[in-house]
């Protein structure tokens, strides 16, 4: 199996400057990259994933890092209901390579396995979105998340053939580019990744300190353009455009930062990254 290696992570260490004594949450915590590089380097970190097989890693690192750790089995969005208040929000957003590379999960058309891509151990599996969706609502996933071209014939070859297999579905997909987007929609739909990261990002300027930064790094243009949206609204003074501004805006824009070379050839999962960020002004 792969081992899982952070992308941009040392731009975002960059990007949050000294950490030592900070409160930090990690949106993502994935594998634990992000969250063991903050721990050492001094702060606290409370991380979100609901995934469950990255429980054991999350237990490894509370018992070396006690109770400057803690770790939340739930989806990021639902960081809402914490009472605390954050110096840093980060998001590493997108799939990890130890959920590609588990056959078991159903995420990959490389290997055949039953059709699952859920993210965490409850709701829907793709299969179920088969039986439940019409043609018409497979074909708007299929065109909106993955920008598939010919979605609405794989939308009635879907529904004609209920796949209930990773080789099953890619069978049906007769050009080989149209397979990647046909599994990345599919697996955006499945776990509403579009829909839990407007939520999450939501309750971001309620959490973070004055001079608190959200961080995130995005994978595909759809995660990327709510970003970029949502931060470019914030950034933006309140009211008319065309008279003087009663309040200035209540965040400030960060510089974005793309992967360097070195750092895709050691990891090509880093090609399409972008490392968006703001900090809060008041």
């Amino acid at each position: 199996m792969t081992k899982h290696i952070p992308v941009l992570l040392r731009p975002v260490i960059e990007a949050l400057g000294d950490i030592r004594g900070a409160h930090i949450l990690d949106a993502t915590f994935g594998a634990g990259g992000y969250t063991r590089a903050f721990l050492e380097a001094g702060a606290s970190v409370v991380a979100f994933d609901r995934d469950p097989n990255v429980v054991a890693d999350a237990l490894a690192i509370g018992e070396k890092y006690g109770t400057r750790f803690e770790f939340v089995a739930k989806p990021f969005s639902e960081m809402s209901q914490r009472d605390d208040k954050f110096d840093a929000i980060v998001f590493d957003l997108g799939i990890s390579s130890m959920q590609i590379d588990n056959p078991e999960r159903g995420f990959s058309f490389r290997a055949d396995a039953p059709l699952d891509m859920r993210m965490s151990a409850s709701g829907p599996k793709v299969t179920d979105l088969f039986a439940e969706l019409t043609v018409a609502e497979l074909t708007r996933i299929l065109r909106d998340y993955g920008d598939v071209g010919p979605a609405s014939a794989i939308a009635m070859a879907i529904k004609q053939n209920m796949p209930r297999t990773t080789f099953e579905l890619k069978d049906l997909i007769h050009n080989p580019k149209d397979i990647a987007p046909v599994f990345q929609a599919l697996r955006i739909a499945v776990n509403d990744e579009l829909g839990e990261l407007e939520r999450a990002l939501d309750s971001v300027p309620d959490l973070l300190v004055v001079g608190g930064k959200c961080l995130c790094v995005t994978f595909h243009s759809l995660e990327d353009r709510i970003v970029k949206n949502t931060f470019r609204d914030w950034t933006t003074a309140p009211g008319d455009p065309r008279l003087p501004q009663l309040e200035p805006a209540k965040f400030e824009l960060l510089r974005a930062v793309t992967p360097s070379e070195e750092e895709i050839s050691g990891n090509p999962r880093a090609r399409s990254a972008h490392l968006r960020g703001v900090k809060k002004s008041y």
